[in-house]
């Protein structure tokens, strides 16, 4: 299995084709991935690379970290695992319910946390 780089500071007009070939210098590229909005699919401005080995990886962080990518300089380090999200009370939900029972409901309102049944 290869190694996954992040790359960070990235004009929103790359593309994934681009960043691939761009990688390919430095080795096989597994797989180049732009995060886009989920709502406007609009680049974030980072992505991320998977190299198919360690050195063709290290070789790739040693040779983009820092260069220029259309004016702006790219991050690019190891990728770290994802954090799992906090779970946190709220949201959308919670119901309407009836308020001398305790409930929070309606929008943001707790998703039934106080209800006394």
């Amino acid at each position: 299995m290869g190694k996954k780089l992040y790359v960070g500071n990235l004009p929103f007009s790359a593309t994934e084709q681009v960043l691939s070939d761009t990688f390919a210098q430095c080795g096989k590229v597994e797989s180049a991935k732009i995060i886009t909005d989920r709502d406007s699919g609009r680049s974030k401005g980072f992505g991320f690379v998977e190299m198919s080995t360690e050195a063709e990886a290290q070789d790739a962080i040693q040779k983009f970290n820092g260069a220029d990518y259309e004016g702006r300089p790219m991050t690019v380090n190891e990728a770290k695992p994802m954090a799992p999200r906090e779970k946190r009370p709220g949201g959308f939900g919670g119901g309407g319910g009836n308020r001398d029972r305790g409930s929070r409901g309606g929008f943001g309102g707790g998703g039934g946390r106080g209800n006394r049944w």
